[in-house]
């Protein structure tokens, strides 16, 4: 008896580390917690099936809207010796540097839903912000017939989504000349700061302001409570934003303005895969989403970039997006 518990103790103590070893340590340095978009985008990491079957350990750390907080926190996975990082940067060019460290440490690095201007990254997976900027754009111009004045409130300044999403809201006025850009200005993807940017500038520009570009949906229902306030119709508005947050599905349902899906779950998901497969290289993406997008293809994990589709919000699919959440 006393050799059996020994072997058993033997047997446990060679295959307990051996074990351990191979349950991956994966962490997620995301740009801010704050808002329902990046709440969701890690929710569906943590739903990933190698996170629920124990394959792999994931950490998400909270960048607090500060490039210096997650370069902190990239000195912190580099000590311990994360396998992976998966990277949603708040700065397009301060961001390159803990890529670089990571990188040199031997641990890859995956980008996800903002970029990072680093040619070091295993890989991207998001979405086309440009193509985001004009689709959400053209919303709004067309209800405006492509006449009158709009409002810009932009993301966080130096962020990618800021960059690229007024790349593509300049193209789409570009096509409307006889539009004007009464204001433009960052609002950091917040609802409240939106909302007093707004209130400000219905204060200076009385009656002047038909359309409201919102670089994300948060800061469009910012404009929307701003315009309520005042006591204006919002029906006498043309607004839209872009990521498809419940708020703003519930928004579209009522034609209080338009949204685009950004699928963070997708994005999310996808960025684990990739990530997962940069440290085994017998790995097979265990994820719905390859399936979900065909055109999205899998190409062994291998691609530098991977687009996840937009999807317009409506009347008719709204529905469906919020049961989703539920």
């Amino acid at each position: 008896m006393k050799t059996l518990l020994l072997a058993l103790g033997l047997a446990t103590a060679l295959t307990g580390p051996v074990l351990a070893q191979e349950k991956l340590k994966i962490g997620a340095t995301v740009y801010g917690l704050n808002a329902e978009f990046m709440q969701i985008w890690t929710a569906a990491l943590q739903k990933h099936p190698a996170v629920q079957n124990g394959e792999v350990e994931v950490t998400v750390f909270d960048g607090r809207y500060d490039a210096l907080v997650q370069q902190e926190q990239f000195n912190t996975m580099i000590t311990q010796q994360y396998d992976a990082i998966i990277f949603v940067p708040m700065d397009i060019e301060a961001g390159a540097a803990p890529v670089q460290a990571a990188v040199d440490a031997g641990i890859p690095v995956v980008g996800s839903n903002a970029r990072v201007n680093s040619d070091l990254l295993t890989s991207y997976v998001g979405s086309n912000d440009v193509e985001a900027g004009e689709l959400e754009a053209k919303a709004v111009l067309d209800k405006m017939g492509c006449k009158g004045n709009v409002v810009i409130i932009e993301g966080p300044i130096g962020q990618s989504g800021q960059i690229q999403r007024l790349e593509g809201n300049e193209k789409a006025l570009a096509a409307c000349p006889d539009v004007k850009v009464l204001q433009q200005q960052t609002a950091n993807w917040s609802r409240a700061e939106a909302q007093t940017l707004m209130e400000n500038w219905l204060t200076s520009n009385p009656g002047q302001i038909q359309g409201v570009i919102g670089q994300n949906d948060e800061m469009a229902l910012g404009a929307i409570e701003a315009i309520k306030a005042a006591g204006l119709d919002v029906n006498d508005f043309a607004i839209a934003g872009i990521d498809g947050v419940t708020d703003a599905i519930n928004a579209v349902k009522a034609g209080e303005m338009a949204s685009i899906l950004q699928d963070a779950n997708a994005q999310a998901q996808g960025a684990l895969d990739v990530a997962i497969k940069a440290v085994k290289a017998d790995y097979e993406p265990q994820s719905a989403i390859w399936n979900q997008y065909p055109s999205m293809k899998w190409e062994d994990g291998k691609a530098k970039t991977y687009l996840v589709p937009w999807t317009p919000v409506t009347t008719e699919n709204a529905d469906e997006l919020l049961k989703s959440r539920q």
